[in-house]
C-alpha cells in the first residue's frame, strides 16, 4: 500500500547544485561541443592530392571490397595497355584512370 508523500520523497533530490557545479557542468559541455565541432571540421574534406605525372590510381572491386590501386611509370603504363581491350569493371575503372593521367593505352 501506498504512503502518503512516499513519491515526493524519492524523487526529491538530495540536494540542489550549487551555481558553481551548473558553471562547471554547463562549461565542461560547452567545452565537449567545441572539441567535437573542431573534430567534424579538422576531418571534413579531402586532404589527399592527385596522383602524380605518369601516376594512375584507380579503386577496383577486391575480394574483401574495393581494393585502391597505386602504379606509376613503365607499371602504369603497362597496366593500361594490358587492360585496354577489357570491358569488365576493373579494366573500366583502369581506363579512365589512365584517361585521366594522360597515359595512352
Amino acid at each position: 500500500m501506498p504512503m502518503e508523500g512516499h513519491w515526493g520523497r524519492v524523487n526529491t533530490p538530495l540536494r540542489r547544485l550549487t551555481r558553481r557545479e551548473r558553471l562547471v557542468a554547463i562549461g565542461v559541455g560547452l567545452a565537449t561541443v567545441i572539441a567535437i565541432v573542431v573534430l567534424v571540421a579538422a576531418t571534413a574534406g579531402t586532404s589527399r592530392p592527385a596522383p602524380g605525372a605518369g601516376c594512375i590510381r584507380a579503386m577496383v572491386a577486391g575480394v574483401m571490397g574495393a581494393q585502391e590501386l597505386n602504379l606509376c611509370g613503365v607499371r602504369a603504363r603497362h597496366a593500361c595497355a594490358s587492360h585496354a581491350a577489357l570491358t569488365d569493371p576493373v579494366a573500366r575503372a583502369i581506363q579512365a584512370s589512365c584517361r585521366e593521367a594522360g597515359i595512352a593505352s
